[in-house]
C-alpha cells in the first residue's frame, strides 16, 4: 500500500535533535543516528528558543517560514550572508534591517 503525505512543515536542525534525542539513542536506526550526530555537531540555537526565534523572524521581519529556518540552520554572521537567504525575493531589503536581523540572531546564538 503505498503511503501519503498527511501534513508538511519545515523544521530546523535543532528541532531534528529535539524529535531524535526524545526517541533514545538505542532505538534509532542506522540513518537516524547519523542524523543526530549532524544535528548535535551543528545545531547553533537552543532548541528551547528555536520556535521564538522564527516567529520574531516572520513576524518582526516578514521573513518567509521557509528562509526563516534556513536562517536558523545556518545562523549567518554578516548582512552580506543574510542577503544570501533573502535573495530569492524580488524586494529590495534595507540594510538597517538586515544589521537588526544580525542583532536578533546573535541574541540567540549559542555560545561556544
Amino acid at each position: 500500500m503505498a503511503r501519503k503525505t498527511l501534513k508538511q512543515h519545515t523544521v530546523t536542525v535543532p528541532q531534528v535533535k529535539e524529535a531524535l534525542d526524545s526517541i533514545g539513542e538505542e532505538r534509532l536506526d542506522q540513518f537516524q543516528r547519523r542524523s543526530l550526530d549532524y544535528a548535535t555537531k551543528f545545531t547553533k540555537v537552543d532548541s528551547g528558543q528555536v520556535d521564538i526565534l522564527e516567529k520574531k523572524l516572520i513576524e518582526e521581519f516578514d521573513v518567509k517560514e521557509e528562509d526563516a529556518v534556513q536562517m536558523i540552520n545556518a545562523m549567518p554572521e554578516s548582512v552580506h550572508e543574510i542577503r544570501v537567504f533573502l535573495a530569492g525575493g524580488r524586494k529590495i531589503i534595507e540594510t538597517s534591517k538586515l544589521e537588526k536581523i544580525l542583532v536578533l540572531l546573535n541574541e540567540y546564538r549559542k555560545k561556544e
